[in-house]
């Protein structure tokens, strides 16, 4: 095949493993064969209207086939896959269809509003809205249905482009990041080599796969093995555990805040989970009630440390070395090196934190259409800078100690402060803001903004989180605020967020301080 990318992969399955269901939706099922035809007619579809390799498709929605259907059918034709976060605002989806110049945007009836707010004077020039039911009548439907069925191999191998991810700025400017067909297949072979993912899996995806987590560590590594993905639009506890009893799941990846809530839900103690073999967690550790509840079920949880730019994952932690390695993100992955290094770029021994840096054919090259932040990224231009600290024991094993980003990861999604300062900045009447994480029971962390008022303005916080609706996500909109008179800075003026964290990093806010 001339085809060495994503788009063959569906294909080749067609062959191997035809008859044996691909994805489970609802009610419905597609075989490989089924699902194969579907992207061939997709594929066909899109090249009626223009695309090509190199083109990009956007996608706008939650867990359906029709987002598989769509990355598949783009890796077929060499063009760029471009999912899009739901829970964005339309001024942050307007920045991601124009900076990426997506011509064509896929999305359900459900988010019409949604995806005709965020169009705008966008490069969008088809809008295929599809139907919420799998396989009912809709644009998207009819466009399979009038397109030819034959698979048309063209050229595509792993230095191409394949997807754009888009991760929020810090420094307020979301940055694309590009993932070739290279970067997903190598990811996808670390997946395999290092966890226990088999022909027979059934995973149950429930994170939304527009995120890397969920698409690069649980439905492309199935696929590739040739199991079956059992798609969910939304995470519900009760009808996951009623999934897990049903379709009798073997895999499920989430962040702890899923595991909690599954665990705690009325319905825990008499469902069925016997089938599970693969419990994931990513975004931070598995609180040690939410590791004991289901241990006493007989499971364990993988766990790993990665980022967007990784494709995402750099590190894995096996679930039986989950308590003798408590609070470590694993070891670097198969095909995967980490390094620590001080500031000036020397490698530094087991036991002293640095800057992890990463490198392996997982790792990106470039972010859209940003040379000097690519450029920038990279040390000697092997080594990604991931931008967090952390350290490695004396057997590899690396723990995470602080995020030089200061990134909050909030119930698994990633805020950057310096955006949603960026927005606060906007507001009259604030003379300076810092955003921190601070610790919440059920998403991990949160974030909270500081505040210090125009002399003689009263800001409360209400005028904040009302400034913010529709500017931002509204997980990325601080929880609390807190005022303050003044900022502890460097000597050059920098704001000192680790003294911040210290004084209003609580889980209760101070009052106003002076």
């Amino acid at each position: 095949m001339l085809n060495q990318g994503l788009g063959g992969w569906i294909h080749k399955r067609r062959v191997k493993s035809q008859d044996h269901a691909a994805v489970i939706e609802g009610e419905k099922s597609l075989s490989y064969a089924q699902l194969a035809t579907r992207i061939d007619k997709l594929a066909n579809a899109l090249r009626a209207l223009g695309v090509a390799k190199g083109s990009r498709v956007a996608y706008l929605g939650n867990n359906h086939s029709a987002f598989l259907e769509t990355l598949f059918a783009c890796g077929g034709i060499g063009a760029i896959f471009v999912p899009l976060n739901t829970r964005l605002t339309p001024r942050e989806l307007n920045y991601a269809l124009n900076d990426s110049g997506s011509t064509v945007l896929i999305s359900p009836v459900s988010l019409d509003d949604l995806a005709q707010a965020s169009l705008g004077e966008s490069p969008v020039e088809h809008h295929l809205v599809l139907d919420d039911e799998p396989g009912a009548d809709s644009a998207y439907e009819r466009a399979l249905g009038a397109a030819e069925a034959g698979y048309r191999d063209i050229a595509v191998d792993h230095e191409d482009p394949a997807i754009i991810l888009y991760t929020s700025g810090t420094t307020g400017r979301p940055k694309g990041a590009v993932l070739t067909h290279g970067n997903m297949t190598w990811n996808s072979l670390n997946v395999l080599v290092d966890y226990d993912v088999t022909s027979d899996a059934k995973a149950l995806m429930i994170a939304p796969m527009f995120h890397v987590a969920s698409l690069g560590m649980g439905a492309l590594p199935t696929l590739l093995k040739g199991g079956t993905l059992v798609l969910q639009d939304r995470f519900e506890p009760s009808s996951v555990l009623a999934a897990i009893e049903r379709h009798s799941i073997t895999s499920l990846s989430g962040v702890p805040t899923t595991y909690q809530m599954l665990a705690e839900h009325p319905a825990w103690a008499g469902t069925d989970i016997s089938s599970l073999r693969m419990l994931t967690c990513g975004g931070s550790a598995v609180p040690m009630r939410v590791l004991e509840a289901y241990e006493k079920r007989g499971l364990g949880f993988s766990g790993g440390y990665g980022l967007t730019e990784t494709a995402p994952g750099a590190t894995s932690l096996q679930a039986e070395r989950s308590r003798s390695k408590a609070g470590s993100a694993g070891l670097p992955h198969f095909f995967t090196d980490v390094m620590i290094v001080d500031p000036e770029g020397a490698r530094l021994p087991a036991g002293q934190a640095g800057e992890i840096l990463i490198s392996g054919p997982n790792v990106i090259k470039e972010y859209w259409q940003l040379p000097e932040a690519s450029e920038a990224a990279f040390i000697d231009g092997h080594w990604f800078r991931s931008g967090d600290m952390g350290y490695q024991d004396d057997e590899g094993f690396l723990y995470i100690s602080d995020r030089l980003k200061d990134m909050i990861i909030s119930g698994g999604e990633n805020i950057y402060p310096a955006e949603v300062e960026q927005a606060i900045m906007e507001l009259e009447g604030v003379a300076s803001v810092a955003v921190i994480g601070v610790p919440d029971e059920k998403w991990g962390e949160v974030p909270r903004a500081v505040v210090v008022p125009v002399e003689g303005v009263a800001i409360t916080e209400s005028d904040i989180r009302e400034h913010l609706a529709g500017r931002l996500a509204k997980y990325k909109i601080p929880r609390s605020v807190v005022l303050t008179d003044d900022f502890p800075r460097t000597a050059s003026g920098k704001i000192r967020k680790t003294d911040l964290r210290k004084t209003f990093g609580g889980t209760t806010p101070p009052v106003h301080t002076s």
